[in-house]
């Protein structure tokens, strides 16, 4: 059964409900919604002990907001999607974000959104010289293959310029399945591309921007992933008052649900 909840500027947000016990809001990262990418699989795990709250961010599944990219995108809006399931789920809640969604998190725990524990699994930003730089021209980069109806094209920007990846990865991905799907979000890649701000450029990470936060933060991230995204992960614990610093020995960027609920279940706990 789809649950709504209903954000600031009226927009419909649809999330499922799974579990009993305390409220833990799962919040996605790039080209994955509450039907596909980790966290369906998450939810599964974390029922045991929590009523999880798996929701569509906003231009993604069953949740309201421009399907096709041409809406300009607001950071606000975002958060305050997320303070609404937070509502829905009693009005406070732990919350567990990945990638683009660990930033997005981030972002709301800063807004003093009401979240009660906070969990992140590397936030893609970039704080040093150690990888390829992201153009600067990105997000426009991105916004103009979607308007052009280069989808495709879209999602391999995004994955190579993006994260890293190698062309040849991603000349692979697309024989999966998977890559379907994920072609039909590629109108949000700008919405995650803006969210990440000036943090993804290479440039240390301003401290400041956290220093409000006074809540449990647990940052996490994956013993096998790449030098400079663990080099990330470390600079953002660094940036949180009090925050728990955790490596997942030989998980990377794809961090298996089995790996992290265990993590999550003792720090949630």
């Amino acid at each position: 059964m789809t649950n709504t909840a209903v954000s600031k500027d009226g927009t419909t947000i649809a999330y499922d409900r799974a579990g009993d016990g305390p409220a833990v809001v799962l919040v996605d990262g790039a080209l994955c919604s509450r039907a596909q990418g980790p966290m369906p699989d998450l939810s599964k795990e974390l029922a045991g002990r929590f009523t999880v709250y798996n929701y569509d961010r906003r231009g993604r599944g069953d949740s309201g907001g421009s399907k096709t990219g041409d809406a300009a995108y607001e950071l606000d809006r975002e958060i305050e999607d997320l303070a609404a399931v937070i509502e829905a789920a009693g009005g406070s809640a732990y919350v567990y974000g990945t990638s683009s969604g660990a930033a997005l998190a981030l972002r709301a725990a800063a807004a003093g959104v009401p979240i009660t524990k906070l969990a992140v699994f590397e936030a893609p930003f970039v704080v040093d010289d150690s990888r390829k730089p992201i153009p600067r021209t990105w997000v426009a980069d991105l916004q103009q293959l979607v308007d052009a109806g280069r989808r495709g094209d879209a999602v391999k920007y995004f994955m190579t310029k993006g994260i890293g990846l190698p062309g040849v990865v991603v000349l692979m991905m697309k024989l999966m399945p998977a890559w379907k799907p994920m072609k039909e979000l590629a109108h949000t890649l700008p919405y995650d591309a803006a969210l990440l701000g000036e943090n993804c450029f290479g440039q240390p990470l301003d401290a400041s921007q956290w220093s409000s936060l006074e809540q449990p933060v647990l940052v996490a991230g994956g013993g096998k992933s790449p030098g400079w995204m663990r080099t990330s992960v470390w600079a953002v614990a660094d940036a949180i008052p009090g925050a728990t610093h955790r490596e997942i020995p030989g998980q990377n960027h794809i961090i298996k649900a089995t790996a992290i609920a265990p993590v999550l279940t003792e720090f949630f706990s």
